[in-house]
């Protein structure tokens, strides 16, 4: 099949930031796009071919959506996998498959598909609803402290939050959930496994990620970790693991904690590019979004070698600031060497909202570490 300049369509489930830059790369290559998204102002709305609103959870939407192009792919795991099934089975290439969507899509079932398979991670209970837990706890089958997850729709820190007392359960939706035993560990660390459709695979270097404490949002990914290359070695392993039986097309975000013996546990997986990622764009040979592209096209995957050390600090809406948008002090952090900054066309602002990134790229570690600092001291997202 030809992809370049041609009658071939491209169709994206999702318009937001991780499908802008994903479009940096179709454009590149002249590939016709299809997005849909539910937002009229969707960051995709500008760079792709067609745009078409609709919501990524409306069977017909998505059904009709898909019927008019080639290849079919997602940038967010929230979609209709029932419509993408019924495309599957008409000839539709779905890419991730729906087999792998289902599994990821809910985190108790996401964790049970780890243990059935042998791959380490944390232990956790599942509850049908978030008020079966009080009386797990009152019985002796559930112990404080652990971390509360939302089976379905979390991301971006949502739908995940620290219990240590009974009184944290208050004001938590009812809803189907998981009590994970909380990990003490050294670093939380990701790696990204693209996979085409040929079967061939490819693992980005291990990337050490910085959280916010009170928004459980990552604000630094650091490319290659600081860690020792035995756990590097053993990360990548167990990421690869992971793909091998999850079965992906395109891309696959393993995120894991390194404990404080130097065991690796998955905590969880996206099937997608994602935030871990994002320093590809200046920092490695082939970024994961052209990766993604190669991946679900089944063309040879690209060099995943990073060039230079980098780093990624995210944008994120500063507290008490909801509104029309206003970057301060992005001049300032423009005349620092080797910062780019990345906007991704989100017009308003609210706390912790992410609403951009920036790289840090240099050949010294320590000094890109620095320069990150000053980076998230300087720049500002807040509102008019």
């Amino acid at each position: 099949m030809q992809f370049f300049s041609s009658d071939f369509k491209l169709g994206i489930l999702g318009g937001g930031q991780l499908g802008k830059m994903m479009l940096y790369e179709t454009r590149k290559w002249d590939i016709y796009t299809k997005v849909m998204d539910a937002s009229e102002e969707a960051p995709c709305k500008i760079a792709c071919n067609e745009f078409v609103q609709g919501s990524l959870m409306d069977f017909d939407a998505v059904y009709n959506f898909g019927k008019n192009v080639d290849v079919l792919t997602i940038e967010i795991e929230n979609v209709n996998v029932d419509a993408l099934e019924k495309l599957e089975h008409e000839g539709i290439q779905v890419y991730p498959p729906t087999k792998t969507l289902r599994t990821i899509q809910n985190k108790a079932v996401q964790k049970l598909f780890y243990t059935d398979h042998g791959i380490p991670t944390a232990p956790f209970t599942r509850f049908a609803y978030t008020s079966e837990i009080e009386d797990s706890i009152s019985n002796g089958g559930l112990s404080l402290p652990f971390v509360w997850k939302s089976a379905q729709f979390g991301y971006d820190g949502q739908g995940v939050k620290v219990v240590r007392k009974m009184e944290d359960l208050k004001g938590l939706p009812n809803v189907e959930c998981i009590a994970e035993k909380m990990i003490d560990f050294k670093n939380e660390l990701a790696v990204v496994v693209a996979r085409n459709t040929k079967g061939e695979v490819a693992t980005y270097p291990v990337v050490e990620m910085e959280f916010h404490p009170e928004a459980n949002q990552v604000e630094y990914v650091v490319c290659p970790a600081r860690i020792d290359d035995a756990v590097a070695k053993k990360a990548q392993e167990v990421a690869l693991k992971v793909s091998e039986h999850i079965k992906h097309v395109g891309l696959l975000a393993v995120e894991m904690f390194q404990t404080k013996d130097d065991q690796i546990l998955v905590n969880e997986s996206a099937p997608r590019p994602h935030n871990s990622g994002h320093y590809s764009i200046e920092a490695a040979y082939t970024n994961q979004f052209e990766q993604h592209i190669r991946a679900i096209l089944g063309l040879p995957l690209g060099k995943t070698d990073s060039k230079v050390a980098g780093i990624m600090v995210n944008l994120v809406g500063a507290e008490g600031h909801t509104g029309d948008v206003v970057y301060e002090n992005i001049e300032k952090i423009l005349e620092m060497n080797g910062v780019t900054p990345h906007i991704y066309g989100k017009k308003q602002t609210r706390p912790f909202r992410k609403m951009g990134h920036v790289t840090i790229v240099d050949e010294n570690m320590a000094r890109a570490r620095e320069v990150a600092q000053q980076v998230k001291e300087t720049i500002k997202v807040i509102s008019k």
